[in-house]
C-alpha cells in the first residue's frame, strides 16, 4: 500500500528552496550590477572617485581596465559556469550532495567577506582587477555547482518545488539591483555604500547557509529523501536517468542495451534545450557586457547616476523574475507531454518500444 506524503507545513520546504534559489544567482548579480564601484577603482589615478555622486564628464577618457571591464568580466564568469555545470555531472557521484551544497555557500559568503574588506584596502587598479576577476570565477564555479545540486535535490520532490528555484533566482538579480539603488539613494561616499552592499550580500549568503541547514530536519523533505534512499538505483547513478531497474537488468541481459546516454537524453530535449541555449546566447551577450555601457542622453546628472541602475539592471531582472515566476500559474503547451517525468513512465516507455 502506497504511503501518503507528508503535508509542507508553512510551505517551509518551498520557502527554503526560494531562499536557496535566490542564494545561487546572488553573488554574480551582486558583482554585475556593482560594476560602478568596481571601475571607480580603476580609474587613473589623477581622476577623482571618492563620490558616489560624481559622474564621468562628456567625453572623458576611459582607462584601458577601465573600458574592458565589463567584457572580461563576463567572460570570466559565464566560461567557468559553463565548465562547472559541465563538470558538476561528474562530481555527483564523487562528492556528497551536502558537501557540495554547503562547502559552495560557504565559499561564496567568504569571497563575499574578503570583497567587503577589500573596499576599505587601497589598491592599485591592475591589483585590483585581477583580485577582482579571480573573485568572480571562484563564485561562478562554486555557483554553478551549487546549482546543479539544488536541482538534483529539487528532483527529488514534486515538479512544483522546481519553481521556488527558478523564482528565487530571479529575485536575486531584482534584489541585487535595489541594494545598489539604495546604496547610491544614501548618498554616502562610494567605498561606503559599496561596503554596505556587500555586507547586506554577506547576510543574504548566510541565511541561505541557516535555511540549508534547517531543510533535512523538515517531515516533508524527509519523506522523499527517505524514499529516494529505497530506491533501487546505485548511488553512482544518482541524478542520471536509468530506464530500467537492477532488477530487471539481471534478468534480462537485453535490457543494459536500452540504459539511457547523455545523447539519447538529448535526442528528447533537443528543441526545448536549443531554445534556452539561443535565448541566454542572446541575453547574456548583451547583458550585462553591452547594456551596462550605455549612457542617457539626456542633461540631468541625477538621472545618469540612477540610468543604468534602474533601466539597464533593475528592469532586466524584474521581466526575468515575472516570468521565472509565470511557470507557477501558467505554462504554454502544458498540455504536451514531450517525455515521460517518473521512472516509472521511462520504464513503460521502454518496455513498449522493446516490445515493438
Amino acid at each position: 500500500m502506497a504511503v501518503s506524503s507528508p503535508k509542507d507545513k508553512y510551505r517551509g520546504v518551498w520557502l527554503i528552496f526560494f531562499m536557496l534559489g535566490l542564494g545561487t544567482l546572488l553573488p554574480w548579480n551582486f558583482f554585475m550590477t556593482a560594476t560602478m564601484y568596481f571601475t571607480s577603482r580603476l580609474k587613473d589615478s589623477s581622476l577623482d572617485v571618492s563620490s558616489a555622486n560624481q559622474t564621468e564628464a562628456a567625453g572623458e577618457q576611459r582607462s584601458v581596465l577601465e573600458a574592458m571591464f565589463n567584457n572580461v568580466m563576463t567572460l570570466c564568469a559565464m566560461l567557468p559556469l559553463l565548465l562547472c555545470t559541465c563538470l558538476n555531472s561528474f562530481l555527483h557521484s564523487l562528492v556528497p550532495q551536502r558537501v557540495r551544497v554547503m562547502g559552495s555557500l560557504l565559499v561564496i559568503m567568504f569571497i563575499f567577506i574578503v570583497t567587503a574588506v577589500l573596499v576599505k584596502v587601497p589598491l592599485e587598479p591592475l591589483p585590483f582587477f585581477s583580485v577582482t576577476m579571480v573573485k568572480i570565477v571562484i563564485i561562478n564555479s562554486f555557483g554553478a555547482v551549487l546549482q546543479g545540486s539544488l536541482f538534483g535535490m529539487a528532483g527529488l520532490l514534486p515538479a512544483s518545488y522546481t519553481t521556488p528555484i527558478m523564482s528565487g533566482q530571479g529575485l536575486a538579480g531584482t534584489f541585487a539591483a535595489f541594494a545598489m539603488i539604495c546604496a547610491i539613494t544614501s548618498g554616502s561616499e562610494m567605498h561606503e555604500a559599496a561596503f554596505g552592499y556587500f555586507i547586506t550580500a554577506c547576510a543574504v549568503i548566510f541565511l541561505s547557509v541557516l535555511s540549508y541547514i534547517l531543510l533535512p530536519r523538515l517531515e516533508f523533505f524527509q519523506f522523499y529523501q527517505d524514499r529516494n534512499k529505497d530506491q533501487t538505483i546505485p548511488d553512482e547513478e544518482q541524478n542520471s536517468v536509468s530506464l530500467v531497474s537492477r532488477e530487471d537488468k539481471d534478468a534480462n541481459p537485453d535490457w543494459k542495451k536500452h540504459d539511457v546516454s547523455m545523447i539519447e537524453i538529448f535526442k528528447k530535449i533537443w528543441t526545448l534545450a536549443l531554445s534556452v541555449c539561443f535565448t541566454f546566447t542572446v541575453t547574456i551577450g548583451t547583458f550585462p557586457a553591452i547594456a551596462a555601457d550605455t549612457r542617457s542622453t539626456l542633461a540631468d546628472s541625477s538621472w545618469d547616476l540612477y540610468f543604468i541602475p534602474v533601466s539597464c539592471f533593475l528592469l532586466f531582472n524584474l521581466c526575468d523574475w515575472g516570468g521565472r515566476s509565470l511557470t507557477a500559474v501558467c505554462m504554454w503547451l502544458q498540455g504536451l507531454q514531450m517525455w515521460p517525468q517518473r521512472q516509472e513512465d521511462w520504464k513503460v516507455l521502454l518496455e513498449e518500444e522493446h516490445l515493438a
